[in-house]
């Protein structure tokens, strides 16, 4: 499955080896632009159920949720390239994701991915089949990334949609959209 390589400026190669460091300066940085809260949240949802969409209609200076796949780019969780296409990498992968995700939830950030191994989101977006399939192909005509309308993409879209729901027998709520999700989450 191919996707649009989105923000690949600067991003490591997926054989470099990582470190740890201070990352303050980074999320002083994010903080900027996107509003801190009391309390983090990280909403989980498969790619195109309309996160980018929602992430993308917020006005300059009332940003409250970050597109985390972009965020963990910006933190380098993630390598450059296809990595979701290599097996052996997508656990290590979500696992940098997850710190990242972490860190960023202590600070009081908002954030709306598709990245996600062992750290338990607060709300996960599982919507209509059809439906998703129809957000998808809308989604092509002006293509963005993310995932696509074949068969082999829609049946890597179905595995993910199937990992994604075994939050919600570990207690996390399932909402039908983001929108759902999002406003469930700003009311606690």
């Amino acid at each position: 499955m191919s996707f649009m390589l989105q923000d690949q400026e600067n991003l490591l190669s997926e054989d470099t080896p990582l470190i740890l460091t201070d990352g303050t300066e980074f999320y002083n940085k994010l903080s900027k632009e996107y509003i801190r809260h009391n309390k983090g949240f990280f909403i989980l949802a498969p790619s195109g159920v309309g996160k980018s969409h929602y992430y993308r209609k917020q006005k300059d200076g009332e940003k409250h949720w970050i597109d985390a796949d972009r965020l963990w780019r910006w933190a380098k969780a993630m390598p450059a390239g296809p990595w979701w296409e290599h097996p052996e990498m997508i656990e290590q992968v979500e696992q940098q994701c997850d710190l990242i995700t972490m860190h960023a939830k202590k600070l009081g950030f908002w954030m709306l991915g598709s990245a996600c191994w062992w750290l338990k989101p607060d709300a996960i977006v599982i919507p209509n089949w059809k439906t998703h399939i129809k957000y998808i192909k809308i989604r092509e005509k002006n293509y963005d990334g993310g995932a696509k309308s074949d068969p082999q993409a829609l049946e890597q879209v179905k595995r993910h949609r199937k990992w994604i729901l075994t939050w919600q027998k570990k207690g996390v709520p399932k909402f039908k959209s983001i929108e759902e999700a999002i406003n469930y989450l700003s009311s606690k």
